[in-house]
């Protein structure tokens, strides 16, 4: 029995001093560790900083370079995007020359009126082309203006808004006959309408051929509001033109 004992004597020592050993070389390394920390911490910090640099250039050259790539896109698209508008508008142009049955002249806006007192622009057709002061000016939406001046190539149009431009119109539904007047605004204005005028909001505007310089049934606009007159004696109507007067492109001209 105390032999067996002191057979067990020894391996119990060599497992132990291996226990101490490797408890030992832990702690030594968790010591060297522990005093290379601040210079790992250094050199982590440099590669940090140097890779940052390195890929901060890189990315704000590439970066100038998407931006390059995204304007030249953006600039082709708004190209693409202004082509197909005009050739909406010049579809809509043509089939209605080919609807109407009234002889029109295809003409671009190339300048617009500064003054504050007139409505007026300039388009890119004159009298070369066959057009005449008091002229007929329309969109395919409805009605403009009227010519009242030309030179060989160009042609002054005078807006259906313009104060100085009186129109001879009617109410489509109800045939009551009024005259039409420009504001300078966005909007229009229908006089001289007896009290008991049958006229209301929504109410389709129209030329009424009564004078010779616009045809019949030419659209002008839609009663957008009625009121009385100061004097009580009459009515009017506000009246909202089909034509968005302020972005006119092109323009058709009517030839009598």
């Amino acid at each position: 029995m105390f032999k067996l004992k002191k057979q067990l004597i020894f391996p119990v020592i060599f497992v132990a001093f291996l226990f101490f050993l490797s408890f030992s070389i832990s702690s030594l390394r968790a010591l060297q560790l522990n005093s290379f920390n601040p210079v790992l911490g250094i050199l982590a910090l440099i590669q940090r900083e140097t890779g940052g640099i390195i890929f901060y250039h890189r990315n704000l050259i590439q970066n100038e370079k998407l931006e390059k790539e995204i304007d030249f896109l953006r600039n082709r698209v708004n190209t693409l995007n202004e082509f197909y508008l005009e050739n909406n508008r010049l579809k809509n142009i043509l089939s209605l020359k080919q609807k109407s049955p009234l002889r029109v002249i295809t003409a671009r806006v190339i300048t617009r009126s500064t003054e504050n007192w007139s409505s007026s622009l300039i388009i890119d057709k004159g009298s070369y082309n066959g057009i005449r002061q008091g002229m007929t000016v329309m969109t395919y939406l409805g009605l403009a203006g009227r010519i009242i001046d030309t030179t060989d190539s160009t042609s002054k149009v005078i807006l259906i808004n313009d104060p100085a431009l009186g129109i001879s119109a009617l109410v489509q539904r109800s045939r009551q006959e009024g005259l039409v007047c420009g504001t300078l605004g966005a909007n229009l204005m229908m006089k001289y309408l007896p009290e008991e005028a049958d006229i209301k909001p929504q109410d389709i505007i129209i030329t009424s051929g009564l004078n010779q310089t616009f045809p019949k049934g030419l659209l002008i606009g839609r009663v957008i509001e009625t009121g009385k007159e100061f004097s009580g004696l009459s009515r009017y109507a506000i009246i909202k033109p089909a034509v968005n007067l302020a972005n006119i492109e092109e323009v058709l001209v009517v030839i009598p």
